[in-house]
């Protein structure tokens, strides 16, 4: 029997893994989401596959993205990052993830958690979406726009509406498998959890 799933990762091993196994999970710890966010605006202008098959260098060249160690990076630090050739070599996406991780702990101690920060916009649970076609999801919504404001206002950048969409999807602040796919009853299950 034949397994439905979105179209978006085609037949690419490495992105039906990502689909089936983590692509609108919910995430609710706060270093995981930190992560998430960071990659997802090393994504801008590119393809996701392309930080995906990247993530693990990115782990290791951002000390596992832990936003206490990064927020102290220095710029010997940040030219040693332009070196390597195993993430985006990408000045201003570099120096955004060090004011990133300022301003994610600036959240921690203002807000108590990242985590709570990030769910607030969506009432605290997942918004299970029932789209019928890829085509039917939208690139951004009221919700994405309002974060990313936020965001922007709490000092992150590469976060534009679009960027903060894309995350929720990845974080399962939204379910947004198509309603054919088999990951949307599975990843709606993990929501009421």
């Amino acid at each position: 029997m034949t397994r439905h799933r979105c179209s978006w990762p085609g037949e690419d091993p490495f992105y039906v893994a990502y689909h089936d196994e983590d692509w609108g999970v919910p995430e609710w710890d706060d270093r995981a989401l930190f992560e998430k966010l960071q990659l997802d605006g090393f994504q801008a202008g590119l393809s996701w596959i392309t930080i995906l098959r990247k993530r693990e260098n990115f782990r290791k060249a951002f000390d596992g993205f832990r936003p206490e160690k990064i927020a102290r990076y220095t710029p010997k630090k940040v030219d040693r990052l332009l070196q390597d050739a195993g993430i985006i070599r990408h000045r201003g996406k570099i120096e955004a993830t060090i004011g990133n991780a300022k301003a994610y702990l600036d959240i921690q101690e203002q807000d108590g958690g990242f985590s709570g920060f990030l769910w607030d916009f969506v009432d605290g649970e997942p918004v299970q979406n029932r789209f019928k076609t890829m085509a039917d999801v939208p690139a951004q919504t009221d919700m994405s726009v309002k974060l990313s404001k936020e965001l922007k206002r709490r000092g992150f950048k590469f976060c534009g509406p679009t960027i903060v969409y894309a995350f929720a999807q990845a974080v399962g602040m939204v379910n947004d498998h198509t309603t054919k796919c088999f990951r949307h009853k599975e990843c709606a299950a993990l929501a009421k959890r």
